[in-house]
């Protein structure tokens, strides 16, 4: 039983108190909990703030840092319990089905309706963002997570070339290594971990198996040899890691490539915007590629807001606002200019984004047309996080353990998944 199934148990408390303070002075009221922190994330959600005021109503900021949304998610629980949720919360994939199984979230229908939503998302992000049906949540952007971030001139430099297989990329990581260089830039955090590992599932499994072992959580394709397959390569690309990695952010992994410490960095399409950050341009002082072996698949992760229900009828006019707003296209490119991702409207200009940005909704589009979209394990779009937080302990113990074989954490990975389903 995961977290918030037993919150279920105690939910009913929430009757017994106000789902809102009632004011009649209240203009209208958002309280948005969220763990939209970094510099680029900062500046977008102050402009979300800036639009919400200038519509006349009270923005009330309630910003957790760390943990990749864990802080946020305890306190979230908290206020859920104690009858007083927020406004809105930033709640991801399967989240959002079982936040909406305790009859928390309140239907968004009426604003989707008048702002053709069905017709500005993509059937899959449509999807996750209802419930038995009905809108429930937002989008806001679409990250893609299997992406490698290189440095050109730390690569010619050390005469490596821009891999697209895994064997090119332990070749390159060779190069980079003998020249002086940290082949591959990392943090030591489970979060960080188990995305490089993911990256290597669908590279080696292909889509379809890697639907199978994340999605499905089907035994047969976790206990398989590609599986197995994948662990070894998880181990050997350790290797090509820097050793004092244990702890550090991924933005700091990321300015140890952008100062030409380090010649590449596994990580999804925010790490754009530390290069952006510092002044760097796409296709010229940095690439970003497909990771090896994921070309023509894309592993998504969408950040978005679910609506929790209100009483008070001001409070649900900024709510509705909220929701409106989140999806204009105003939003949408300052939000992903600074984020590093991409719109999740299907209909927006992507003149004024740069080249990664173009190339990931291109792939994005292609990747839709079969079966290479697929959600990311690592960023709560594939299960449940019980089940995430089971594969994170297996595969950082394995990375961190010099004597861990590759069968043996097979065996750990499904017994760990059986357990926390």
């Amino acid at each position: 039983m995961n977290a918030i199934t037993r919150l279920a148990a105690v939910v009913s408390l929430a009757s017994l108190f106000p789902l809102s303070a009632l004011a009649a002075d209240n203009p209208g009221t958002v309280d948005v909990l969220h763990w939209w922190t970094s510099g680029g994330e900062a500046k977008a959600v102050e402009t979300l703030k800036q639009q919400i005021q200038k519509d006349g109503f009270i923005w009330k900021d309630n910003a957790v840092a760390g943990g990749g949304g864990a802080a946020a998610m305890t306190v979230l629980k908290t206020r859920a319990i104690s009858g007083n949720p927020p406004s809105a919360a930033q709640i991801k994939g399967p989240d959002i089905q079982e936040w909406g199984a305790l009859g928390l979230l309140t239907e968004l229908d009426d604003v989707a309706a008048a702002n053709q939503w069905d017709d500005l998302l993509p059937k899959q992000v449509a999807d996750i963002m209802k419930y038995d049906g009905h809108y429930v949540a937002v989008p806001v952007n679409i990250h893609r997570v299997n992406w490698l971030w290189i440095n050109p001139q730390v690569f010619d430099k050390a005469g490596a070339k821009v891999p697209t297989t895994l064997d090119e990329l332990f070749a390159a990581a060779d190069k980079l290594k003998a020249a002086g260089f940290i082949p591959l830039a990392h943090g030591g955090q489970p979060w960080q971990d188990s995305t490089v590992f993911e990256d290597l599932v669908l590279s080696i499994l292909g889509p379809k198996g890697y639907h199978a072992a994340f999605v499905e959580l089907d035994e047969k394709t976790l206990t398989g040899p590609q599986m197995t397959e994948a662990f070894a390569t998880l181990k050997r690309l350790g290797t090509y890691m820097d050793p004092n990695r244990a702890g550090r952010d991924w933005n700091i992994a990321a300015a140890e490539v952008i100062n030409g410490k380090a010649g590449m960095q596994i990580m999804g399409d925010w790490a754009k915007s530390e290069w952006s950050a510092a002044g760097k341009v796409a296709g010229k002082d940095y690439q970003c590629v497909a990771f090896p072996g994921t070309q023509g698949s894309f592993a998504y992760n969408i950040d978005s807001l679910a609506m929790f229900k209100l009483k008070d009828a001001n409070d649900i006019k900024a709510q509705n606002d909220l929701a409106k707003v989140a999806l204009e296209p105003q939003f949408q490119t300052v939000f992903n200019q600074n984020k590093g991702s991409l719109p999740v409207r299907q209909d927006m200009d992507m003149s004024p984004f740069d080249a990664c940005t173009r190339k990931s909704a291109a792939d994005f589009k292609e990747a839709a047309k079969g079966d290479g979209l697929q959600p990311s394990m690592a960023h709560n779009m594939a299960t449940t996080l019980a089940v995430q937080g089971a594969i994170f302990d297996v595969v950082t113990n394995f990375l961190n353990d010099p004597q861990a074989e590759p069968a043996t954490a097979v065996k750990q990975l499904n017994a760990a998944i059986k357990a926390a389903r």
